[in-house]
């Protein structure tokens, strides 16, 4: 490993976005730890397809905070450094106030908010006490464009990204004195497995239609907007939150 090279950690990155930005941060030279929750066969097969030598992946559910403190002491023991955090980890679970009972809906809330809010701040606060040794590092957040309009079959998720958005702006103030900056991006509808039924469904045209450009994002083009926060000439924008959704939702 060159002492120049830089490290990044990329949180669910077995499928979709996360895999995605995991091989262009490869692409661009970055050694990668891939972190993935259950799906070893993906992580696997991603670690074959970086290109580059020294990349690794780890298991861990970083919605348990010791797991989350271990997946970052272990990255930062097998590199020395770590320098770029991307939380890209979440999960999306339906939770309709008129379909559940109480305990179900405070399972829902309990379970989105432990892993879409609580688990990348808790991986930031141990990311950022190495960066801070370090003099420097950046920390990108992966939030939705939900955080900024009513989700109505899953409230907890757009709590969740509106609460990822603004711990991003706490965290951006906080940390730009210690040399570290910190960026969320807030992308729509992403062609992934994950909103593989919704594409391929009756709705799909309607939901394409929600972006005057007729289509949906590709994970490739979140994974750009990464590589460019990543690299150099950026700090100027710690605090940002950018919309990557084809102008399917402008907030005001």
């Amino acid at each position: 490993m060159n002492s120049e090279t830089k490290v990044a950690l990329v949180t669910g990155a077995a499928g979709g976005i996360g895999k995605a930005i995991a091989l262009r941060l490869a692409q661009d030279g970055m050694l990668v730890a891939a972190h993935y929750r259950s799906k070893e066969t993906e992580a696997n097969e991603l670690l074959e397809n970086l290109p580059g030598q020294g990349h690794i992946i780890a298991q861990a559910d970083v919605s348990e905070p010791d797991a989350a403190r271990t997946l970052i002491e272990g990255t930062h023991g097998r590199f020395g450094r770590l320098d770029l955090l991307v939380n890209n980890a979440g999960i999306f679970e339906q939770h309709k106030i008129d379909d559940l009972d109480y305990d179900d809906w405070q399972v829902a809330w309990q379970r989105t908010l432990q892993t879409n809010l609580a688990a990348p701040m808790n991986l930031a606060f141990c990311a950022a006490r190495r960066m801070i040794a370090q003099g420097h590092g950046k920390i990108i957040n992966i939030t939705s464009r939900g955080a900024f309009r009513g989700e109505p079959k899953a409230p907890a998720y757009g709590a969740s990204k509106a609460g990822l958005n603004s711990a991003s702006q706490s965290l951006a103030k906080a940390l730009a004195p210690h040399g570290i900056m910190v960026y969320a991006i807030a992308p729509g509808w992403v062609n992934t497995i994950m909103a593989s039924d919704r594409l391929s469904g009756p709705l799909a045209d309607e939901v394409r239609n929600e972006s005057p450009l007729g289509r949906v994002g590709e994970p490739e083009e979140i994974a750009n907007i990464v590589s460019f926060l990543a690299g150099a000439g950026t700090d100027y924008l710690t605090g940002s939150i950018i919309d990557a959704n084809g102008a399917s939702y402008l907030r005001n």
